[in-house]
């Protein structure tokens, strides 16, 4: 049991899932019901965590080996755990954050190969006590998430960007074994439909753990 009083709530999902457009959504209408609320996503976050995101996702570097890299993404959420999610929740704050350990477990443990357990134990030490308290995935087909992604003419090209079809179809995978793993804290939501409808739902999910 955590000693702060804040709340922990990440957002997970394959490329393409929406996700930083539903947390602006959410933000906006937990701070229009007074509640004190933040975003912050993974990696990065702060500063020391954002430097770590250019070196995991910059394109050019294709060389990386899958261990590295998902100790990179561990030592990355641990800086930016202690240096803002910590201190937030500490206040009392909402967190909601795009993307934590779940990622790691989908993209590196079961994508790259390495082991599920094996990402999850190098994340407990990085982590300690703070799962979060509620994970809100958003499902969408790799094939539809990627087809997004391409329309977006804003969005950042990645190194995962060059991962092919088959490695996506890996993580969409992953996502609905933790699903099963994870059934009290890991709550599904259909991404393929309206922004609205999206945002609802999620909104349902999150006000039940102020009800409890």
């Amino acid at each position: 049991m955590r000693a702060d009083s804040g709340v922990f709530i990440t957002f997970e999902g394959c490329e393409g899932a929406g996700k930083s457009t539903v947390i602006e959504h959410i933000l906006n209408i937990l701070d229009s019901e007074g509640r004190r609320v933040i975003k912050t996503r993974e990696p990065g976050g702060i500063d020391i965590a954002e430097k770590i995101r250019t070196i995991i996702l910059n394109p050019e570097h294709i060389k990386m080996e899958e261990r590295t890299e998902a100790l990179l993404y561990a030592a990355a959420r641990r800086q930016h755990l202690m240096e803002k999610v910590v201190p937030a929740l500490e206040q009392g704050y909402i967190v909601l954050c795009d993307r934590f350990i779940d990622s790691s477990l989908a993209y590196q443990g079961y994508a790259r190969g390495i082991g599920m357990e094996e990402v999850y134990n190098i994340n407990e030490f990085a982590i300690g006590e703070y799962m979060p308290d509620r994970t809100i995935y958003l499902d969408i087909v790799p094939e539809r998430g990627l087809s997004r992604i391409h329309q977006n003419k804003e969005r950042e090209f990645n190194r995962l960007d060059q991962e092919t079809i088959e490695f996506h179809k890996k993580v969409f995978e992953a996502y609905h074994l933790l699903l099963e793993r994870f059934p009290n804290r890991m709550f599904k939501i259909d991404a393929d439909q309206s922004v609205e409808l999206v945002v609802d739902e999620a909104v349902t999910h999150i006000q039940s753990l102020f009800n409890d």
